[in-house]
């Protein structure tokens, strides 16, 4: 087996994040002819050229950026298990900062955070709530761990993201004891003309809800779009209208917002993600919360 010398790495990686040999030495605090022998020692290992110069600079070559994402999640790595390590030791708690898209049901990213933080503590938890763009924007720049969606990050985004499935849950319809009594008879047929709460257009579960809508025949009465799910729900408690939520909080949503079920979308499915800038799971609490979102409620 061939074994990679991680101080050559290393010194490769320094040089390729300040783009000159000079930089490098004084941040690794070693002498230039040093570092040049290390990196042409690692290319040896390699058998492949990682830099080409560019006037004063040195610029990677094609073989040298693969390589260098490689070291990015190397030493990422290692500086999270020391943190971790000494976090822990200390009793310091593990910082987690986490970006919950709008369209997302806050009781069920209430509980996928809750169930997470009893099986890993101690955890500081930073939450914060936007538009998806706007979180993914935070999380390419690094300022956020981890962005709870109900869609994968689109293509279209430069930056490297990364989408983990969560799992799935179907998709329940509820209202207050009133309108839930007069709208569950005949269900799904009874709600055509029937006042209807729904997420706008934007949202992955409101594509969901049309599609499913015209596979049936139904034509109701849409009295409200909203962005924000919390919102939603706080008209619909109020009793402006019948309004959508995931199946696996059924309990939840009836307890919070005092109310009842209509009925359930049969062959409806609302997916959920976990999306990262990394392509392997690293931070702990990340990794209990997918591990327990899996298991335990969308599995």
């Amino acid at each position: 087996m061939d074994w990679l010398n991680y101080h050559h790495l290393l010194y490769f990686w320094c040089v390729a994040k300040h783009g000159t040999v000079t930089k490098a030495c004084e941040e690794l605090r070693l002498a230039q002819p040093t570092i040049s022998g290390q990196i042409h020692l690692l290319e040896n290992t390699l058998g492949e050229k990682l830099f080409i110069r560019t006037g004063r600079r040195l610029a990677l070559t094609e073989m040298g950026q693969l390589v260098f994402k490689y070291a990015e999640d190397i030493f990422a790595t290692g500086q999270e298990l020391m943190s971790t390590v000494k976090g822990q030791g200390n009793g310091h708690p593990t910082r987690l900062v986490v970006g919950i898209a709008d369209a997302v049901p806050k009781p069920l990213a209430t509980q996928l955070l809750k169930s997470a933080l009893k099986l890993y503590r101690p955890t500081r938890l930073i939450c914060q709530e936007d538009k998806l763009s706007q979180l993914l924007t935070d999380l390419t720049a690094h300022r956020l761990d981890l962005v709870i969606a109900d869609t994968p990050a689109p293509s279209s985004i430069k930056e490297h993201t990364y989408s983990h499935p969560l799992g799935e849950s179907g998709v329940t319809l509820f209202a207050t004891a009133k309108l839930a009594a007069q709208y569950r008879r005949g269900f799904p047929q009874s709600l055509s003309g029937a006042p209807l709460l729904l997420p706008t257009p934007n949202a992955a579960l409101r594509r969901l809800l049309d599609q499913w809508l015209v596979n049936h025949g139904l034509h109701p009465n849409i009295v409200g779009e909203f962005d924000d799910s919390a919102t939603l729900k706080a008209f619909g408690q109020d009793g402006h209208g019948i309004f959508p939520g995931v199946s696996v909080i059924e309990k939840e949503i009836c307890r919070q917002y005092r109310v009842q079920l209509v009925g359930q979308l049969e062959t409806l499915t609302q997916h959920f993600y976990a999306i990262t800038a990394e392509r392997r799971l690293k931070h702990p609490v990340v990794l209990t919360l997918v591990r327990t979102a899996r298991q335990e409620l969308l599995g």
